[in-house]
């Protein structure tokens, strides 16, 4: 987010709806993911003139084209590239960043943990289906142990990357989680939006070709109540129905899945969630799914000065008391002259 947001501009779904065809298939994650971003824009007053979708490589890639704003569709893994530069040309410009799990954590690992340890000013999107997509189903970075698929036909051996943990561990100041179909994801958005710095949410997302109902262990009906834990600051750590929690192991420093009788999570030992405490967002983030629910939300939400901030800081430092002087600036240090006869 950046100040110009603070002067809502009314807009409307329809007025973030470009006419291209959306090239998707038809039930992929991408579309719930596309509507819920159209949706949040109008609510938080952003001005179409004003904001800017950056994408690089792959299904999700292709957002920019589908957002009736400005928008860079860049190459494999270096959309935080542009969007930095982005961002220290026009800091009042509102950038959000697009990738998939290979875009951002494979090719353009690098980047995306710069871009999260410099605090760039700008809301990170990467949807996770697990699979590379766009390429016709190779595993990615995120795929699970046993991942079927044609560069691993034998089950992948590989142990998958967490976004999330990956994120705090290069300094990230922001990081969520939500799914392609869910309610909460729009005010995920928001949250990441009115955070000043680096806003990282990991989407879920279905890749109903390559990778169908991989998630569907938490988020389908059936699994919901006990496979999600949706975290509110200040509210305790609660699921399935709030008849059970998540409590620290003192002995061990870890966490763990308690019962709670009566609604009495005091007595159970039931955490109330923080979304500064650091080590607990680690925690969270690396709780293992199937002994533990799946933790959804804002899990860490503690801003820093941002980079541009600093950029911006420094040159006017370096340019107090001077006048611009382009014709001085070119002929200082080493100068000759080449005559008519040398040329």
């Amino acid at each position: 987010m950046n100040e110009m947001t603070k002067i809502a501009v009314q807009t409307t779904l329809k007025d973030w709806e470009t006419d291209q065809e959306v090239r998707w298939c038809p039930g992929c994650g991408d579309y719930a993911i596309l509507k819920a971003v159209q949706r949040t824009l109008p609510e938080i007053g952003a001005d179409p003139a004003k904001t800017v979708f950056v994408s690089g490589i792959g299904c999700s890639s292709r957002f920019p084209y589908y957002v009736e704003s400005y928008g860079f569709h860049t190459i494999h893994g270096r959309a935080p590239a542009f969007a930095t530069g982005l961002k220290l040309a026009n800091p009042e410009l509102d950038v959000w960043l697009v990738t998939g799990d290979g875009d951002g954590m494979s090719i353009g690992g690098n980047h995306t943990m710069h871009v999260l340890r410099r605090n760039l000013n700008t809301q990170i999107l990467l949807f996770n289906n697990e699979i590379y997509g766009l390429t016709k189903g190779q595993y990615s970075p995120t795929s699970r142990m046993g991942t079927v698929s044609p560069t691993t036909p034998l089950g992948s051996v590989d142990r998958p990357a967490s976004p999330c943990a990956f994120a705090l561990g290069a300094g990230g100041r922001f990081i969520a989680r939500a799914y392609d179909v869910s309610k909460e994801l729009p005010a995920v958005l928001k949250a990441a939006h009115a955070h000043q710095g680096a806003a990282f949410v990991e989407i879920f997302q279905n890749c109903i070709v390559y990778n169908k109902d991989v998630f569907a262990d938490f988020t389908e009906k059936a699994g919901a109540a006990t496979g999600q834990l949706w975290l509110k600051h200040g509210e305790p750590m609660l699921f399935n129905k709030g008849t059970k929690g998540i409590a620290l192991d003192t002995d061990t420093l870890s966490l763990k899945v308690v019962d709670v009788v009566d609604g009495d999570w005091e007595t159970a030992g039931v955490r109330v969630h923080d979304v500064k405490n650091r080590a607990m967002a680690h925690l969270l983030v690396e709780m293992p799914f199937g002994p533990f629910p799946m933790a959804l939300g804002v899990i860490y939400d503690d801003p820093r000065p941002t980079f541009e901030a600093a950029v911006i800081e420094e040159r006017a430092r370096a340019s107090a008391g001077k006048t611009a002087n382009l014709a001085a600036l070119l002929s200082k240090g080493q100068t000759w002259t080449v005559s008519a006869d040398q040329a």
